[in-house]
């Protein structure tokens, strides 16, 4: 009983500090005051003050987390409804993401082991682009540390949600299509999130965007393990 009453507890935590956070981010419209950013915030600085456990908050935040599947299923329904604007837009879907997990990966592996990383912590940096589930499935089968891949997976999906709009407005893309497949591609679930920003279509390339980037990084991450340990 008491367990049903500490996981309760902490469901409605996350709801009382979400559902602010939304309205302020509808107010003000700042990237940085995204609810997904201020709301997490809000919660780690909760617990640490009041000393509550990580222990004792996934008593409740397990069953929020275990929402995540059936979110990512329900972007079926955009798909199915855009359906047309997935087939006009296959090239630049397959392009952008293919390209971007290229990138991606590359650009990761580069820096690791320019800082001198060890081999656990560099392999567990390359799937940090890809959803939560499959980057912590691939770092698992080839080596890597899981626990800092939901770190980097964490970082990637900040950031990309923090700077992607602004470097591609700054590079002068005024395609709401294209915003929607570069956080997809980038960013995962978080990118999805974001693209509700820039409308329907968006919100549906974004998706697929997300698949196709974790179907070429399940591919790719063992042929950078090779080719980097050989």
């Amino acid at each position: 009983m008491l367990t049903f009453i500490l996981g309760f507890g902490m469901i409605a935590l996350t709801v009382a500090i979400y559902i602010p956070a939304t309205h302020l981010y509808r107010r003000v419209k700042w990237p940085i005051l995204m609810p997904v950013l201020t709301a997490t915030a809000g919660i780690v600085l909760i617990l640490l003050i009041s000393g509550i456990k990580l222990d004792t908050y996934m008593l409740g935040g397990k069953w929020i987390q275990e929402l995540l599947g059936p979110a990512v299923v329900s972007l079926a329904f955009p798909l199915a409804k855009h359906l047309d604007v997935l087939k006009r837009n296959i090239i630049p879907i397959l392009g952008g993401t293919l390209g971007g997990s290229i990138v991606g990966m590359s650009t990761g592996a580069a820096i690791s082991l320019l800082l001198g990383y060890p081999q656990e912590i560099v392999i567990a940096l390359l799937p940090k682009s890809i959803t939560t589930p499959v980057a912590i499935q691939l770092a698992d089968q080839v080596g890597g540390n899981s626990s800092f891949t939901s770190l980097f997976v964490m970082i990637a999906g900040f950031s990309g949600i923090l700077l992607g709009p602004m470097i591609m407005k700054w590079a002068r893309v005024n395609s709401k299509n294209a915003y929607g497949i570069g956080l997809g591609s980038a960013s995962h679930a978080l990118g999805m999130a974001r693209s509700f920003e820039y409308g329907e279509n968006a919100v549906a390339l974004s998706s697929v965007s997300m698949i196709v980037s974790a179907i070429a990084g399940s591919i790719m991450l063992p042929l950078w393990v090779s080719i980097i340990y050989g």
